[in-house]
């Protein structure tokens, strides 16, 4: 696989200069130079409020994620968030296999995106309910791709915004069965492989309310707190086996389930208000903005973090 292009963000300001071992690179009103020693590199620099984006290219003096070799297995790989999620593993270089349970062609059409990227994709069908199912996918990945790095978990169902009082007990049983019963089975069946292989690592996808609870969300917040005892559980327990384990806690992300809530009218303008009162940054997260601290997680360059959180959040709750 050819290398490609990464980007790099940085403030914009009138000139900087950074270096690195023999590397030098220096920001101005007339773009960017990058020396290093025999070779000199330019690129474009963008200004506005975002700052200087630059280009780089592998095999330079600048900061790279890398990957242990195989692929990066997304649960919920159809979802709005896991679609983000896959598409930046892909964006950093790694293959990916999507798993989706019902949104076959969409599943696809992201595969189709990921392999434009120029990594190596697929998508596979699994209740995750069933440890037969999981069983079969994780065999059919390895065969596909040799070897799964990263496994991430982000299946979970379109739940209801009510109180706990409200909440059936065939509600919660569903969600306890797809997020919490379904990240033991994925993990169950990993392990050996991740043993035999010299590692892997777990990235789960949270939610913020694990650190303020938000009111109504009990049915999506609840399980996915037992999620975090099972992770720090496996960092624990597997990290004499090169496994690591971390959660990215999740906030209000444009896409997924916030979206179909919002459409539906139970998210609406005033919720919308209130929540802004809690969230410093003021604005909602994009499906890119998981995907890279689940990418960063992955990464060999997280290899000595395990057992702990990344809220993704905008700083809800602070």
């Amino acid at each position: 696989m050819p290398d490609r292009p990464r980007d790099l963000w940085f403030p914009a300001t009138r000139e900087t200069v950074c270096s690195a071992a023999d590397a030098e690179i220096t920001f101005s009103r007339c773009g960017l130079e990058h020396t290093d020693g025999n070779r000199s590199h330019t690129a474009r620099g963008i200004r506005g409020w975002r700052g200087i984006r630059i280009g780089y290219e592998r095999g330079t003096n600048m900061l790279t994620l890398s990957f242990p070799e195989g692929a990066a297995l997304v649960f919920g790989g159809s979802g709005g968030i896991g679609r983000g999620v896959a598409r930046e593993f892909a964006r950093a270089g790694s293959a990916v296999a999507v798993c989706y349970n019902s949104k076959r062609e969409v599943a696809e059409d992201t595969v189709t995106e990921l392999r434009a990227l120029g990594v190596k994709a697929s998508a596979h069908q699994v209740d995750v309910r069933a440890d037969e199912d999981v069983s079969r996918v994780l065999g059919e990945v390895v065969g596909e791709h040799s070897r799964i790095h990263t496994v991430v978990w982000g299946a979970g169902p379109v739940v209801d915004q009510i109180t706990v009082a409200e909440t059936t007990p065939a509600q919660y049983r569903r969600s306890i069965e797809i997020e919490t019963l379904g990240l033991f089975t994925a993990a169950h069946a990993v392990l050996p492989h991740f043993r035999e292989h010299g590692g892997g690592s777990f990235v789960h996808l949270g939610s913020a309310g694990d650190h303020w609870f938000p009111a109504l969300d009990g049915l999506s917040v609840i399980p996915k707190a037992a999620n975090e005892s099972l992770i720090r559980g496996i960092a624990k327990e597997e990290g004499a086996h090169n496994i690591r384990a971390n959660s990215v806690l999740v906030g209000v992300i444009e896409a997924g389930m916030f979206l179909e809530l919002k459409a539906q009218g139970v998210f609406d303008e005033e919720w919308e208000r209130e929540v802004h009162k809690l969230v410093p940054l003021k604005r909602w997260g994009k499906p890119a903005d998981i995907g890279a601290a689940c990418v960063f997680l992955a990464s060999n360059e997280a290899n000595y973090i395990t057992g702990q959180q990344i809220s993704v959040s905008g700083g809800f709750g602070v």
